[in-house]
């Protein structure tokens, strides 16, 4: 991540990230599909830590819309759920037609997710809390960012 990025860049380009994934998906064969469903949990589970620690309190604090944060809360919550399973598969048989179809309703919870986060909360954010307060949330969120990362990928090895 370079310096200087602001917490709704890396938002979005975490969100572009894994629709990016979601698509390599439908495109992939069964091992493949390993590997993306593994880097698509990996991804999301950092990301929704971020939101949640950092930037969900900072934008209920500031912007105080209760209902859009508890609804992007509880979007996650379903998410989360769906991942839990999806790694359950993922040790026992591997991929099988079930797997394949938890992974796209994932695929399409997190992209109405998105949707929802790019044109209703973001927007919201950006207008009330200002250049420099998005500024220092995106250089927090960098960081615990990096640290999520390597704690997540050595606890997924």
């Amino acid at each position: 991540m370079p310096a200087g990025t602001d917490a709704i860049k890396l938002l979005k380009d975490d969100h572009n990230k894994v629709k990016d994934l979601f698509a390599e998906f439908e495109k992939a064969d069964g091992r493949s599909k390993k590997r993306i469903a593994k880097e698509t949990i990996l991804e999301l589970e950092v990301h929704a830590k971020l939101e949640e620690e950092i930037f969900y309190p900072k934008f209920l604090e500031t912007v105080k819309d209760e209902m859009i944060t508890a609804e992007a809360e509880e979007e996650h919550h379903v998410a989360e759920t769906v991942m839990d399973e999806l790694k359950q598969m993922l040790q026992s048989s591997g991929t099988d037609v079930h797997f394949d179809a938890k992974y796209m309703v994932l695929a399409e919870n997190v992209k109405h997710h998105i949707q929802e986060e790019e044109k209703e909360m973001l927007p919201k954010a950006e207008k009330k809390m200002g250049k420099e307060m998005l500024a220092d949330l995106g250089e927090q969120m960098v960081q615990r960012k990096e640290q999520l990362m390597k704690e997540m990928s050595a606890a997924m090895a």
